[in-house]
């Protein structure tokens, strides 16, 4: 088979023939996610369009009301009247609206062989996309070899005896041996992307400036989409998959997610709705759920058996990846020991694993901020471990981390770059900052004492750890959204 490939690129190939009524693509290309160093997930959806429809008619904007807590809603989405709450005009369809990504049942088929070994391919055959799951499929790779490229071709057709109509043909490396000091590792970290905020209309700007970085894997901290954001409010399933099909369409989103090995962290934003719990009342969020919202980031990212895990690359760096949502207690419980973001399940997890870690590099990546500093200016705003009605859990999350010697937090959640030192343990978080300048906001809080670096502006962090003449050492880099760095961090070098 004539291999294509490229540095910065990836070939999305779609039949030239003429387009039959049953035709299959792949608009969303796929995702290649949750490496390790002898595992990888590649998931892919079948659509019905090879790209989002750009002609296609308008959400009607909704007649927005201020709730108590300061958001904005339509009435007709707190006691909705049908499932899309009149967003869609009488007489048409969810696939006739602009952006639409409307999936399609068919086969897809997978081919995957370590770089320049083709004739050993594993082949994994025709299989159904699942059309219960928005019309996905993911492969879970495994007894795949460390530190090694693996070249991969995913197919669809419309059923088994269709021709082959979309194909996606791209490489991904796996994450080297923990043994491994000499493999340089370059990651990157994003929050808060919306449709509406986006800088381009092929998607955000940063993603084909982070792949220019060629990074070993990438990090989304969430509110990767915004339920409860117009245009559509995701007041049904359906619509909560439109908005996650229509961000994954966009060639610069698509182009970079099937060639970067990517790890995705949950929000409230892309678990339901704003500072959102399991218990919390269902006020504005029509017929869509806190389960549905749980089922639909599982169906639209790879992803494993839980939303927490860790994992190596190399000998010098472990990174965490936590989940902030799905066990947390109500933001207003009062205070004390039995108030949680994580859960003690989570919690225990988390110490444990730190704690048997020799790697010399160790990162939580947090989807919200664990040491701030926060905005002061909501009262009663406390979603996060810095906010005084969490002191309890949090103070002691920074206690255990800031015992640990070159362990760092970075963060999603805010709408501005920073980092931030505790003068007395020394302690460091990093927040990566907004996707986009259009996303980015103020820091309302004169309390500056923490910080060392504040940009509020979008853009993304990128960290690299490596190791030169047997030192090794860890930056945390800056970007705007246009590549240019910002700002640096080079701790001190490990000891």
């Amino acid at each position: 088979m004539k291999q294509f490939y490229s540095a910065c690129m990836i070939l999305l190939a779609i039949s030239t023939t003429a387009s039959a009524a049953n035709d299959v693509h792949m608009a969303n290309g796929v995702k290649v996610g949750e490496v390790t160093g002898t595992s990888a997930i590649i998931w892919v959806r079948l659509t019905s369009r090879a790209d989002y429809k750009t002609d296609g008619i308008e959400f009607q904007l909704p007649s927005l009301v201020e709730t108590p807590d300061g958001d904005k809603v339509d009435p007709a989405i707190a006691s909705p009247e049908d499932g899309y709450c009149r967003q869609i005009p009488n007489g048409a369809r969810l696939e006739d609206m602009q952006s639409a990504v409307p999936g399609t049942s068919g086969q897809v088929r997978l081919r995957y062989w370590a770089e320049g070994d083709s004739t050993n391919a594993t082949t994994v055959d025709w299989i159904s996309v699942d059309d219960s799951r928005d019309f996905t499929r993911q492969y879970h790779l495994d007894s795949l070899q460390p530190g090694t490229r693996y070249e991969f071709v995913v197919e669809g057709r419309a059923s088994a005896d269709a021709d082959i109509s979309a194909t996606v043909q791209d490489s991904f490396r796996t994450a080297p041996a923990i043994d491994d000091s000499d493999t340089e590792v370059t990651f990157t970290v994003v929050t808060g992307q919306n449709w509406r905020t986006r800088d381009d209309e092929r998607g955000q700007k940063i993603y084909p400036v982070m792949g220019s970085l060629n990074p070993s894997f990438f990090v989304h901290t969430g509110d990767i989409v915004y339920y409860d954001s117009t245009n559509p409010w995701a007041t049904h399933i359906d619509l909560a998959r439109f908005k996650w099909n229509r961000t994954y369409s966009q060639p610069f989103v698509r182009d970079f997610h099937n060639r970067v090995p990517s790890y995705f962290i949950k929000d409230d934003h892309d678990s339901w709705q704003n500072d959102c719990w399991p218990t919390q009342a269902n006020n504005r969020m029509g017929q869509f759920t806190w389960e549905q919202g749980r089922r639909v980031f599982l169906e639209q990212v790879p992803m494993g058996d839980r939303t927490y895990r860790t994992i190596r690359w190399g000998k010098h760096l472990q990174v965490w990846l936590v989940e902030g949502r799905d066990y947390r207690s109500p933001n207003d419980a009062p205070d004390g020991p039995e108030k949680t973001i994580w859960g003690s399940e989570q919690n225990s997890w988390f110490r444990k694993t730190v704690t048997e870690s020799d790697a010399t590099y160790r990162v939580l990546i947090s989807p919200t901020p664990v040491l701030g500093p926060d905005h002061l200016w909501k009262e009663g705003k406390i979603d996060n471990h810095v906010a005084s009605g969490r002191t309890w859990e949090g103070s002691r999350l920074r206690e255990f981390i800031s015992s640990q010697n070159n362990m760092y937090i970075v963060c999603g959640d805010r709408h501005w770059q920073y980092v931030s030192v505790d003068t007395e343990s020394g302690l460091r978080e990093y927040s990566c900052g907004p996707t986009t300048d259009r996303h980015a906001t103020k820091l309302l809080n004169d309390d500056h004492r923490l910080l060392r670096y504040l940009g509020e502006r979008g853009g993304f962090l990128a960290v690299t750890v490596s190791e030169k003449d047997g030192v090794p050492s860890i930056a945390f880099r800056h970007y705007d959204v246009n590549g240019n760095v910002v700002n640096e961090d080079i701790p001190n070098d490990a000891s």
